[in-house]
């Protein structure tokens, strides 16, 4: 399944229904909010513990944030396989925040490239072009974990870092035995 067109996700298919228990402002408005309150804080750790004690907290924290939210996903998703997962990114979507091209969807691989990230626009228009991976990339595998430990995500670059476009490639981890 292919969608070659490169659309903004909201456009790419009729709009669906935020799903049960997503958040009332979509996820883009929710990090801007988010960034207001971290920048002035992680400055000040930083001054506290240092950059590098600062990061590895910040980083932490972020994960633990983004697997619980994968467990509340999967309470409300339809299943807890990748299309389900899949049914599950409006929030994430909502006011033309990612362009995309899928190129898989199905139960066993979900694959896309993001080609315009506006995640990534919003860090740096903040100042915050360097915590951006951190705040936002970073969630994106122990998500995935959080929603279903049978499924991973591989990802080798990001728009957020520089590349031309971030690949999000989720697998069905393979049964060890």
């Amino acid at each position: 399944m292919a969608d070659s067109a490169r659309k903004p996700a909201a456009q790419s298919a009729a709009k669906p229904a935020a799903a049960p228990g997503a958040p009332s402002v979509g996820v883009l408005q929710q990090r801007r909010i988010e960034a207001a309150i971290i920048k002035p804080l992680v400055k000040a750790f930083e001054a506290e513990l240092g950059r590098e004690k600062t990061l590895a907290v910040l980083e932490r924290v972020i994960k633990e944030l983004a697997r619980e939210r994968g467990r509340q996903m999967a309470a409300d998703a339809p299943s807890t396989t990748l299309t389900g997962f899949a049914s599950m990114k409006e929030p994430w979507t909502r006011d033309n925040a990612l362009e995309f091209d899928v190129l898989e969807a199905n139960d066993e691989r979900y694959a896309y490239n993001v080609t315009r990230c506006r995640y990534a626009e919003m860090y740096r228009e903040l100042g915050l072009a360097d915590l951006g991976f951190t705040l936002s990339c970073n969630r994106d595998a122990t998500l995935i974990e959080g929603f279903n430990p049978e499924l991973e995500l591989t990802r080798t670059q990001t728009l957020m870092q520089g590349a031309p476009h971030c690949d999000f490639r989720y697998t069905r981890r393979k049964k060890q035995g």
